[in-house]
């Protein structure tokens, strides 16, 4: 689902040029004395079995598997969805694994009817439609849905158009400061600046009874590069489709909040689902954008507002009203999760999960099917090495999900239907969506950060052949070397030429982790290759196709082995290690740079205020306006009372303790073999496979208590961006003073309970014989 921007993933525990000039055997030798949860002689074997796992994998297949399922229309409901999860439960099942489909029907409005024109004395009808492209093999078939936005309103309306840039919060205020009213009108917004789903609920929050969501090429068309079919960018009838439910409430089945969409669930009435918007709204191409763009009138937009089409851009009212119809199917369809499993031979009472979605807004070759046939190759390669006598010793379950794209459908619709099983048992979820060709990207639970690291260092880059954690080290060097980079990145830079391991990146929403992480509290990474393709440009588009991405993608199918060598060794380990490789001081360490970020927060907006006010008081603003262009100074911010973090300082600071208690313990423990015995392993790792529960609450956070998770969430005007330490974070930036303060004790006391765990772990460690 979500369009991925490849985070750098800081790793290695030496400098490049050691790494990079290492021998095999020099960095096997490292790999298993410090294999984290292994003694060396089971790290030994634990290497073995990773290699011979990476000799089964295998770029043809994933290719063969490409074409075939991305070979017609694959969004949920089509024929073609049904079939490819027929076609890959045959597969698991032939591969050794015991595997099903588990059906939920779920509400999934399809287009009756849609259509757009401009009215008045210049009329225009928009095409909605992408053409046919030469040398795109499956561009002209039928059974294509027009691109439409799922679960925006119905409506037939006529009204006058304005534009709001990106349409996001900031975009109205500077509206209102000119004057400008979008009540009663069609909004006009372009992609980028921020999720799609929060431009026509905002639209719809200023009273506005349509919108419009347009792909300017400044973002993914013409400004970045040639278009398909002779480049990879998105051409001039290409459309961007999407959800646009209100998933910052909760992701899933609009009628089945908190359960399963299972045969009997209480659904609610659409009119009452509050993630279904009441107005209409629209994707178009920048071709049927140009002509509603050029009737615009009123005040030249600001030059950050300016896109790269050729015509200037107005704000508005339009010269003219636009016409615009969204007439659509409001029934239930089934969604087709296909769920495999190998039990554990001493512990299958504690899964890892692997998933990725098999459904895509058309064929779906990049997204999500780049990742999903590095899933099967994973699965395929296990089962040979079942056939060859091993067996895990925790359970392994591998899911392709369906109807991630309308909305995270098949993974929550599983999720809480399975939830008090899966809080029981499940350690880890690993997920992947997309994946092209470049630099490892990397996101997760903070406790995973280390194996992550330790695999990477394992995996060589098909391109420049060091491991791929040396080429994300070599390029945050180069990043911050820039004169005209970020001080983020210039930090970075710094951390890197330091060494060792450095973090991974929180997780929002966007993608099918989201059920697990941040509503069940399972411990979750979300994994990927990109940075060197051009598929962003044909994204949720007609034209993300197998001839698109053999072009423009990874053409040699080598980077989605790579990612089953990342992935799968991460599962295998995770499966067989003698103690679970989590290291909780990651995430002690991690929620310390949280809780300073927050004090920043507090300083920097207290000065921004005292200055506003300042600026204010002086009648700064008007004295600076140009007279013929008419610009209101902005409203007043409010007071900035005392706002106390002192409870999460102190929770931080209690398990910093913790974390080096733990570590200690871990450490001598390590050092003496795992000495441990069968029933006291197994107690260790079911409660370590349950720590990340204990970052939950059960209220929720805010107004939206499916999100249980108070460390990560996706942010309610960010979309598929993560805020940390959300409950806080997110009332500061509100101006929700009180309510700042309140969440900042609430979240302090969800960190000691996490703390009063990872004690009992500690003394697990300490008293065993």
């Amino acid at each position: 689902m979500s369009v991925k921007k490849f985070r750098p993933l800081l790793i290695l525990t030496c400098m490049l040029g050691t790494c990079a000039g290492a021998t095999g055997s020099d960095v096997a030798a490292d790999q298993q004395a410090a294999m984290l949860g292994f003694t060396p002689a089971s790290a030994a074997a634990q290497l073995s079995l990773e290699q011979r796992f990476d000799a089964q994998l295998s770029p043809a297949d994933q290719r063969a598997w490409m074409k075939q399922m991305s070979s017609e229309p694959n969004q949920v409901g089509s024929p073609h969805d049904k079939a490819n999860a027929e076609f890959m439960l045959k597969k698991f099942r032939a591969w050794g694994w015991d595997a099903r489909i588990e059906t939920f029907d779920v509400l999934y409005p399809t287009p009756k009817k849609v259509a757009l024109e401009l009215l008045g004395p210049h009329p225009f009808t928009a095409k909605l439609h992408e053409p046919a492209v030469a040398g795109d093999a499956t561009s002209g078939l039928p059974g294509v849905l027009p691109p439409y936005n799922v679960y925006g309103g119905d409506g037939d309306i006529s009204a006058e158009l304005v534009y709001v840039n990106h349409g996001m919060p900031d975009d109205y205020t500077e509206l209102a400061r000119r004057g400008i009213d979008v009540r009663g009108k069609i909004v006009i917004t372009r992609y980028g600046g921020g999720w799609r789903g929060l431009k026509p609920k905002l639209a719809q929050e200023h009273g506005a009874v349509g919108c419009l969501i347009y792909s300017d090429p400044h973002d993914d068309g013409y400004a970045r590069g040639d278009t398909y079919p002779e480049g990879g960018w998105r051409p001039a009838d290409g459309v961007q489709r999407g959800s646009v439910a209100d998933m910052q409430q909760y992701p899933g089945d609009p009628l089945t909040p908190g359960i399963g969409s299972t045969p009997g669930a209480k659904r609610l009435a659409i009119k009452d689902a509050k993630t279904i918007l009441k107005i209409p709204v629209l994707p178009i191409s920048y071709a049927d954008a140009t002509p509603l763009l050029q009737s615009l009138t009123g005040p030249v937009a600001p030059p950050s507002w300016r896109g790269s089409l050729p015509l200037t851009y107005h704000i508005g009212p339009s010269s003219a009203k636009a016409h615009m119809t969204v007439l659509s199917d409001w029934s239930r369809k089934p969604v087709y999760d296909v769920i495999a499993m190998i039990k554990g031979a001493t512990a299958p009472d504690q899964w890892i999960i692997r998933g990725n979605h098999h459904d895509g807004w058309v064929f779906g070759a990049w997204d999500p099917l780049a990742g999903n046939v590095a899933l099967l190759d994973e699965a395929k390669a296990i089962g040979s090495l079942l056939k060859q006598g091993w067996r895990p010793q925790r359970t392994l379950v591998y899911a392709s999900w369906d109807g991630e794209e309308p909305g995270l459908l098949g993974s929550t619709e599983w999720a809480e239907t399975h939830a008090k099983e899966l809080q029981a048992k499940a350690v880890l979820y690993i997920n992947s969506d997309t994946n092209g060709r470049g630099f490892l990207g990397a996101g997760g639970s903070h406790s995973m950060q280390h194996l992550v690291n330790q695999v990477a260092d394992g995996v060589i880059d098909p391109e420049t052949h060091v491991s791929v954690g040396a080429r994300v080290r070599a390029k945050m060097l180069v990043d911050g070397n820039d004169k005209n980079g970020n001080p983020e990145a210039k930090e970075s830079a710094k951390l890197v030429a330091g060494g060792g391991d450095l973090p991974i990146e929180a997780l929002g929403s966007g993608s099918d982790y989201s059920a697990f992480l941040e509503h069940l509290g399972i411990a979750s990474l979300d994994l990927g290759f990109g940075g060197e393709d051009d598929n962003n440009g044909i994204y949720h588009s007609r034209y993300d196709s197998f001839d698109h991405y053999i072009r423009f993608g990874d053409p040699t199918f080598e980077y989605g082995v790579t990612l089953s060598k990342v992935a799968g060794h991460i599962a295998l380990r995770m499966a067989d290690a003698n103690v679970l490789p989590m290291r909780f001081g990651d995430f002690s360490s991690t929620l310390d740079r949280y809780v300073g970020e927050l004090h920043t927060l507090v300083d920097n907006t207290r000065k921004a205020t005292d200055e506003q006010h300042r600026l204010l008081d002086q009648h700064a603003f008007a004295l600076t306006v140009d007279p013929t262009r008419p610009l209101a100074p902005p409203a007043r911010d409010s007071d900035m009372p005392a706002i106390d973090l002192a409870p999460l300082d102190q929770a931080a600071a209690k398990l910093k303790q913790s974390a080096e208690a733990f570590q200690t313990a871990y450490a001598k423990r390590a050092a003496s073999g795992f000495d441990l015995s069968a029933a006291q392993q197994l107690k260790l790792n079911r409660q370590m496979g349950r720590m990340e529960q204990a970052l939950t609450d059960a209220a929720g956070l805010p107004d939206r208590p499916w999100f249980k998770h108070f460390i990560y969430a996706p942010g309610m005007l960010t979309g598929y961006g993560v805020k940390t330490v959300p409950g806080v974070r997110e009332a500061l930036e509100a101006r929700r003073w009180n309510e700042a303060n309140r969440y900042a004790v609430i979240t302090a006391k969800v960190i000691d309970g996490y703390c009063a765990q990872l004690d009992q772990l500690t003394a697990m460690l300490n008293k065993a014989s």
